[in-house]
């Protein structure tokens, strides 16, 4: 299945209102277990990080995971940037209405061509590094634009059966993965290469995790290729399934699990 088709749509319509655009970020934090596992994560680093804390939001998307930072840290100053143009111009035009002092800014970037030195407290990428083929560079270009002490913060799918693989065979769920996903050794390693220390990988998406995940996302998504009576069978869906794989979620995320089909990494430049 391709994602950003369907993101490009979603655009479309929240576009123009400031209400529907906030109505999305509260629908996707609520549905994506990914969402529940950056929040809880980010309300731990932001006690070691300076009031005033300059941010990377690397792969912005539709914004988000910026704006969750951004009214929760008033004095941070956030950057967004992504390789789809009209998703940050989108952003840019939100974002100077919803936040004084434009202090959240987005910016079109290849993260592989991101040249930036010791510029930032933080750096966050949510579901980014699945998408890189050459991610040993953006590791390192991560290293080189944070300061000194910074911290990176990246959620990826593990080789545990993230993006839906089990088998060799098998084709990512999402068809612009270019890597179903990250063993744990694997990425502490690249990090490390990169020069990153203090580095940290936990697992994600559990038992109770990716059953919720499957109930949320995954037979959801391959609803939307039946018809038209979709937008009927969905909202009825959610009605009847959406209590249940909530608490999943809060078992995923109080649970420190053993192995997963997602990773949480942080790692700090020192």
């Amino acid at each position: 299945m391709h994602f950003e088709p369907i993101k490009d749509t979603i655009g479309k319509y929240v576009r123009n209102s400031g209400f529907l655009r906030k109505l999305l970020y509260f629908i996707l934090n609520l549905l994506f277990l990914r969402a529940w596992h950056f929040r809880k994560e980010i309300r731990k680093i932001r006690r070691c990080l300076p009031a005033d804390s300059t941010v990377l939001d690397a792969g912005s998307g539709l914004g988000q995971h910026a704006w969750f930072m951004a009214m929760g840290n008033p004095g941070w100053s956030i950057k967004g940037v992504d390789v789809a143009e009209e998703q940050v111009e989108d952003c840019n035009r939100f974002f100077a209405k919803e936040v004084q002092g434009s202090r959240v800014t987005f910016e079109k970037c290849d993260l592989t061509t991101l040249k930036e030195t010791g510029k930032y407290n933080l750096i966050v990428s949510v579901d980014v590094m699945e998408h890189i083929e050459n991610d040993t560079l953006v590791f390192r270009n991560f290293h080189s634009a944070l300061k000194e002490g910074g911290t990176l913060l990246i959620t990826t799918p593990s080789d545990l059966g993230g993006s839906g693989i089990k088998n060799e065979e098998d084709r990512s769920f999402i068809d612009e993965h270019v890597r179903s996903g990250y063993g744990k050794d694997e990425i502490t390693e690249k990090l490390k290469e990169a020069g990153f220390a203090e580095i940290s990988v936990k697992y994600t998406y559990g038992f109770p995790g990716h059953i919720s995940w499957l109930l949320l996302i995954r037979y959801p998504a391959g609803m939307f290729q039946w018809s038209a009576l979709t937008l009927i069978i969905i909202p009825l869906y959610y009605m009847l399934i959406l209590p249940p794989a909530l608490i999943l979620n809060i078992f995923d995320l109080v649970i420190r699990h053993k192995k997963g089909t997602g990773l949480l990494v942080t790692a700090i430049k020192k």
